[in-house]
């Protein structure tokens, strides 16, 4: 088993929203690990606890209780940070300078030798080569999110945080920024990603943690969450026969939608070739069988809608 990079164990963290006595609990007790040389989804809705969580990880806030370590150092402690690249979801940068100079500046900060050398490499790496006389005011979203990666990769660090990465791309931005991002796996370097754009995070992460109203509700890898339950299959078919439609309604307890002179059907997986062949034997025409993969969008919706059933609970 690989290395724990994050270690996250009974997290609490309460705000006090006014000048009054009163807390709200922001964090209620989360726990969870990231491993080495992974891509690990932190998700959650709005108000969740995400950027909270975050925070503390990065010493920008104290947790009211629990504990949490990075490279198995405190995150109170402040030499290890050295190891650590942080873009924040709001990053603010002098859009007066250019891209070569942003980075040179940070490069300088971070007290990176060879600075020049290492612009180059970071540039070329976020695909800004070319832009990198230009000044930050005339860059895209896009490309400033590029920018913010290759300054929290200036000093070369172990473990990279990104705070909603994709947060305001357009599809190309969002492309660009998932390869840079598996490209940093492949480097060797572990990436924590704090986001709600639920089908980044099935396209990159190896493994994923919802948090929901300040708790885990889930934790594991992808795979595990989009393997769960028993295998089904889609199924479009043409031209059924009433008769066969009810046979196959009954017969597999399946739940039959006509759309545009067709009837989709989900079953069984072990099923599908029993169901196909009553739709052939009544002369149906079958237009696609599709295995059907769990969602992570559904196993998202599920956590949040327990909750709120909860919350609604006397």
């Amino acid at each position: 088993m690989s290395a724990e990079i994050v270690r996250v164990e009974d997290l609490i963290k309460d705000f006090r929203p006014g000048f009054g006595l009163r807390r709200k609990r922001v964090l209620d007790g989360i726990s969870f690990q990231v491993r080495e040389q992974e891509i690990f989804g932190f998700i959650g809705p709005n108000g969740a606890g995400k950027t909270t969580t975050l925070k503390v990880l990065m010493g920008l806030v104290r947790a009211t209780s629990g504990s949490a370590s990075i490279l198995g150092h405190d995150v109170s402690e402040t030499a290890f940070r050295r190891q650590i690249g942080f873009l924040p979801e709001n990053p603010y940068f002098y859009d007066y300078l250019t891209g070569c100079e942003i980075l040179r500046f940070y490069a300088n900060l971070s007290g990176v030798r060879k600075r020049a050398d290492r612009v180059d490499q970071l540039l070329e790496l976020v695909g800004l080569s070319d832009a990198r006389n230009a000044r930050l005011r005339t860059y895209s979203k896009g490309m400033l999110q590029r920018i913010g990666i290759a300054q929290a990769l200036v000093h070369d660090p172990m473990v990279v945080f990104l705070d909603e990465p994709m947060s305001g791309l357009d599809p190309v931005g969002r492309k660009q920024v998932r390869d840079l991002i598996l490209r940093l796996r492949a480097e060797g370097k572990t990436v924590f990603m704090n986001t709600h754009i639920l089908s980044d995070v099935e396209m990159v992460c190896d493994r994923v943690a919802i948090i929901v109203g300040g708790q885990i509700r889930y934790e594991g890898a992808i795979d595990h969450f989009l393997g769960a339950g028993e295998p089904e299959a889609d199924l479009v078919l043409a031209n059924v026969p009433a008769e066969a439609a009810v046979e196959l309604e009954e017969r597999f307890g399946a739940q039959l939608r006509g759309h545009a002179g067709r009837v989709e059907l989900r079953i069984s997986e072990k099923d599908t070739s029993a169901a196909l062949r009553v739709a052939l034997e009544a002369a149906a025409e079958v237009i696609s069988v599709t295995p059907h993969r769990v969602s992570l969008e559904s196993v998202f919706m599920a956590a949040v809608e327990q909750v709120s059933v909860r919350e609604e609970c006397p």
